[in-house]
């Protein structure tokens, strides 16, 4: 079972920056395909970046692009979601989720494991 922990989200004015974690307990890590996903108040969870195991393939929302990166770094079993020119539109909750089969878009059925989530606001 892997678990996920999820921090650095806080409250940021609109124009600032942010860099989630995300750490998993698995020694394995470097097996899964590692996504983050936003809950916005009263609305479902929705995709926003997923970067696949081995390659280090990446995919992304199309309403973020340009102004998040994902990273991954194996030695610390660590997915990083940097966030850049925030918007009042980012505040949710943000979840890291992960897969173990190769999978790594946009349909968050697909993920077996999520941690417990992060509050980014963004105030303006």
């Amino acid at each position: 079972q892997v678990q996920l922990v999820e921090s650095g989200g806080r409250l940021v004015q609109a124009g600032g920056s942010l860099r989630l974690s995300c750490v998993a307990s698995e020694r394995t890590f470097g097996i899964y395909s590692m996504a983050w996903f936003r809950q916005a108040p009263g609305k479902g969870r929705e995709f926003v970046a997923a970067i696949s195991s081995r390659s280090g393939s990446i995919k992304s929302a199309d309403s973020v692009k340009g102004r998040i990166t994902i990273s991954r770094d194996g030695s610390k079993k660590t997915v990083y979601l940097q966030m850049n020119d925030l918007t009042p539109k980012a505040t949710g909750v943000y979840y890291c989720g992960g897969e173990g089969l190769g999978y790594f878009g946009e349909e968050s059925g697909r993920y077996d494991y999520w941690g417990h989530g992060t509050q980014v606001t963004v105030s303006s």
